[in-house]
């Protein structure tokens, strides 16, 4: 069997090492635009922050003897007929099935000034001090601009804008935060939930302006020095962070004939309709279920297509990674704010069966919570502010542990902490529950791994994966280690 791998990121990697894992026989080659091995995107706001290290940032990847992996090598045309990738070096490469792992590119506003004349709409003719985060390339150039209490525009208040506005402002920098809506994070927070963010980060220092767009960047000379928004107000800026969104890479599809919408369609087995060689996972795909633009559903369709491809011989000897189960869940690594949604908040009408849901709003305290409890198991909730309440709350929701039916019980932490304990402590999970989310991985595979000789995180990330997707559950798997460690007989 020979495949192509189109994509070595976090989804094209991970899908490339299971495969030459589920089946050595392969004939394995994998195409990678960029010059990096592999690494966590998930984590670029902690470097922008200081919370994490780049060198720790790296995954996985298939090995040399298994796959041949050709890094900073673009590919530029498929011939779907002759069942061959041809890459910008000239050479060909055949295959059987091909995987299309192109990921997602930064979206670049139309906004004047902000491209060095004559240039176009790509991150490449960008003006010196503006910059998307959407590799490490991109942290580094972030970093050398925002030294010294450096004047910051973040443009964008979804998830990773109030990450980086939160991480520059922990650094120094004077930051103004400026969404084009009326709510912050408006696909998670209500009106109520998005004041109080909003409150919490003018706390941290952050001027958040909402309701405005940026209409024009003045960069005398091509260096950034102002920009003009829509409320007619001029923001002095030595950095402008674009975090406005994503848009699928499918012109490689497109130009190969197949069907592409907002991102290469495929069925629920993935592969693209009218090709049945041809597949595509992560950012770049639009599976019937649609895309979450979370790395938890390219790894769990990663999963899937390795399960489905197996040989048959393989199937008693190879094991399949463990389903994930956070798809649902988002946790924004703000620094300084608690912040966490999961499942979708609705508004169903009064009825015997319908969801319950209560919420607490804490303007003055910069908290809110809200839950939302069906048939025993809590389906959804807000959590802003309240790390304890973030903790035990996802654990309710993630591991689907029985709740109170009235859903204000939750909000009584005496209760909260007893209804669901296994989030206080690690100690109190049992072996099959889902430490990291992210990965779908046990609390009892990484209790194998330390007792298998692992002695740190990275260790551990690299037996069982846990930890190399959003990082929260790292301080639980340290939490193994020192408990392993105190167990440990003292030297005689």
């Amino acid at each position: 069997m020979r495949i192509v791998v189109i994509g070595h990121g976090m989804v094209g990697s991970r899908v490339a090492a299971d495969l030459a894992a589920a089946d050595p026989q392969a004939r394995l080659t994998v195409l990678g635009q960029e010059d990096h091995d592999p690494y966590n995107r998930v984590q670029l706001s902690s470097v922008v922050a200081g919370k994490a290290d780049p060198a720790a940032l790296a995954l996985e990847q298939v090995g040399p003897e298994q796959a041949r992996v050709l890094r900073g090598v673009r590919a530029v045309r498929i011939d779907r007929a002759s069942h061959l990738v041809h890459d910008e070096l000239g050479e060909a490469h055949p295959y059987d099935r091909l995987v299309l792992a192109t990921g997602s590119a930064a979206r670049i506003p139309d906004v004047p000034g902000l491209h060095a004349p004559g240039g176009v709409a790509e991150e490449s003719t960008l003006v010196d001090g503006v910059s998307p985060l959407k590799d490490l390339d991109d942290a580094e150039r972030i970093l050398r601009r925002c030294e010294g209490g450096a004047e910051v525009v973040v443009l964008g208040a979804g998830v990773l804008g109030i990450e980086v506005a939160t991480g520059l402002a922990g650094r120094g920098a004077r930051v103004t935060l400026v969404h084009h809506r009326e709510r912050l994070m408006e696909r998670q927070l209500d009106r109520d939930a998005s004041e109080i963010v909003h409150g919490a980060l003018e706390t941290l220092g952050i001027t958040v302006v909402t309701s405005a767009s940026a209409t024009r960047v003045d960069a005398p000379e091509g260096r950034l020095e102002t920009v003009h928004l829509s409320d007619r107000s001029a923001r002095p800026a030595d950095l402008l962070v674009l975090c406005t969104g994503t848009v699928p890479q499918t012109a490689l599809a497109a130009a190969a004939g197949l069907e592409c919408g907002a991102g290469i369609l495929v069925g629920e087995d993935l592969s693209c309709p009218g090709d049945p060689d041809v597949f595509a996972i992560g950012d770049c795909a639009q599976p019937p279920e649609g895309a979450s633009g979370l790395v938890a559903q390219g790894w769990e369709q990663a999963r899937r297509l390795v399960e489905s491809w197996r040989p048959r011989a393989q199937e008693a000897s190879v094991p399949v990674p463990a389903r994930g189960t956070g798809g649902d869940l988002v946790r924004v690594k703000a620094v300084g704010l608690a912040l966490v949604t999961m499942g979708r908040i609705e508004r169903p009408g009064p009825g015997l069966h319908a969801p319950r849901s209560v919420r607490l709003a804490d303007p003055s305290g910069g908290r809110f919570t809200e839950v939302v409890v069906h048939e025993g198991r809590l389906v959804a909730a807000t959590i802003v502010g309240d790390e304890d309440a973030a903790a035990e709350l996802s654990a309710a929701f993630t591991l689907r542990t029985p709740v109170p039916r009235d859903p204000v019980h939750l909000l009584a932490r005496p209760l909260a902490a007893r209804a669901v304990a296994p989030a206080d402590s690690v100690a109190d999970m049992a072996e099959e529950d889902v430490l990291c989310q992210c990965n779908g991985v046990t609390k009892g595979s990484v209790c194998a791994a330390v007792a298998g000789g692992c002695g740190s995180t990275a260790e551990v990330s690299r037996a069982t994966r846990a930890g190399t997707g959003c990082g929260t559950c790292r301080s639980r798997i340290q939490e193994l280690l020192d408990a392993s460690r105190d167990r440990e007989p003292a030297p005689v």
